[in-house]
């Protein structure tokens, strides 16, 4: 969540899918009950230290560390919330004081904390008490979340014991102590909530847990259309230039998408502060990732990536929360694989539910300076990522990776000439924006290797000393700006 964002949320206030609370000395006593109804409706977001008016009160410092282990503790433990739902806060600064952010999704299952079920409305939690009420949530999430299937012939022997131990390594990786690292297999399934007791009584490991951790003849026993397909169209658009199906488990399945969006997708050089990072994996592990989590696994219809000249496509099955194109600034996001979802989040593979489109937007003007996006729900989820054709594309990028690699050789004279140069501007009005006084250092220092580097240019070149003489950016110039810009 941005400050931005955070922002927004203060000034609207609490409502279905928001509750603020306060937090001194302890957690607030009703804090699982609101994580409770929010796990047994749409989902939601909690944010401790602040006030039912949207004033934040803010947290000790000291009190942090706590907080944050409490909640992770708590969510892990039965006898709290039942069945458990592992969950972290996450630390936002805002106005100097610190606010933790507990971003519940919607969970597959119903769910009991301190041994009651808990809804919402716009009013807050309340209790369900009465059988029927509590049937009626049960068979909704039921028809609606299928990765909860149970598949009562499916053991243990029917899962790869290699994989479990993978996404061991993935969880540690991604939060050193986490208390499913230890645990024994099965236990780690069930806390999971990848073992569960259906409406009629019959127990078993669920579609998530054999889509995940299922022998190869496992997965295509229960979901025998499972298929992700991966084109790249970019000369033969009938057919293709290349292709990848991937029928394995998830864990694999991500791994073998991403590696054929590397193969084919470029990836500019890009300084994010003095680290360099993937552009490209920025962007699309995200998309790849709400494939993965998002797409309806009992639908015959495959999930597809194509690669275009100058679009990339996803689309996946899925059972529509809405229909239509969605915008980016007024979106809720809603978890289809709630079960899938968690674990992906727990070994990495995606930040938190909603974060794909915050990534895509806010990296793909970086990686396609003409680029643009859409998502469209609805029976096909789709996203069509646009980006300049690819031999555009190309030059594009080269010309960028050679300034740039020119520009790290650079004096930081001339990076400061870049950046202060406007429009067309004179050599005084140069100096006094650089607050310079001795016009040669100047000219050697700053305007000479700037003009010889291809990255400034004259107005009146044929007369070097006229008196009406300016200067102003090249093509060449006016890119390395735009990077030298975004990397402050």
């Amino acid at each position: 969540m941005t400050k931005e964002e955070l922002k927004n949320i203060l000034k609207t206030g609490e409502n279905i899918s928001v509750e603020f609370k306060e937090a001194k000395q302890q957690l607030p006593e009703n804090l699982f009950e609101t994580v409770c109804a929010f796990l047994n409706m749409e989902g939601g977001k909690i944010l401790l230290g602040v006030r039912d008016d949207g004033t934040i009160t803010g947290l000790a410092p000291e009190s942090i560390s706590r907080f944050k282990k409490d909640i992770a503790n708590l969510s892990n433990n039965s006898q709290k919330l039942d069945p458990v739902f592992m969950l972290t806060a996450r630390e936002i600064e805002y106005k100097n004081k610190i606010v933790l952010l507990i971003d519940v999704p919607v969970s597959s299952l119903v769910h009991k904390c301190n041994g009651v079920v808990y809804a919402r409305n716009e009013d807050g939690d309340y209790r369900i008490t009465r059988l029927e009420a509590i049937a009626g949530l049960v068979n909704r999430k039921q028809s609606y979340f299928t990765e909860q299937r149970v598949y009562p012939y499916v053991t243990l022997d029917d899962l790869n014991p290699k994989l479990i131990t993978r996404a061991k390594r993935l969880i540690q990786g991604n939060s050193p102590g986490h208390p499913w690292v230890e645990l024994p297999a099965d236990e780690l399934l069930h806390r999971a909530g990848f073992y569960r007791k259906a409406p009629d009584g019959t127990e078993g490991y669920t579609l998530a847990a054999i889509l995940f951790f299922g022998k190869d003849e496992t997965i295509g026993s229960v979901a025998p259309a499972y298929k992700f397909d991966a084109l790249l169209r970019k000369q033969n658009i009938d057919r293709y230039d290349d292709r990848l199906i991937v029928r394995t488990n998830l864990l694999d399945a991500y791994d073998l998408l991403m590696g054929f969006i590397a193969k084919h997708l470029n990836d500019p050089f890009y300084l994010e502060g003095d680290l360099r990072i993937s552009l490209r994996d920025n962007i699309f592990r995200e998309l790849v990732a709400n494939i993965i989590a998002h797409r309806e696994y009992l639908d015959g219809r495959p999930a597809t990536i194509i690669i275009y000249k100058d679009k990339v496509v996803f689309s996946n099955p899925n059972i529509p929360h809405g229909r239509g194109v969605i915008d980016p600034k007024h979106f809720t996001p809603f978890s289809k694989n709630p079960t899938i979802c968690k674990f992906m989040l727990q070994t990495a593979r995606i930040e938190e539910v909603g974060s794909g489109i915050r990534n895509v937007s806010k990296y793909l003007p970086l990686y396609s300076p003409r680029g643009k996006f859409e998502f469209i729900e609805d029976d096909m989820f789709v996203t069509n990522v646009y980006v300049e054709s690819i031999e555009e594309y190309d030059a594009i990028q080269e010309t960028i990776q050679e300034t740039m690699q020119e520009t790290m050789q650079e004096t930081m004279q001339v990076k400061d000439l870049i950046l202060c140069c406007i429009g067309e501007i004179s050599i005084i009005q140069l100096m006094k924006a650089l607050k310079l006084k001795n016009r040669d250092n100047f000219r050697i220092t700053y305007l000479k290797p700037a003009i010889e580097k291809g990255l400034l240019e004259m107005t009146i070149p044929d007369q070097p000393k006229n008196r009406n003489q300016k200067y102003r950016l090249t093509e060449n110039g006016k890119k390395l700006k735009r990077i030298l810009e975004k990397q402050r």
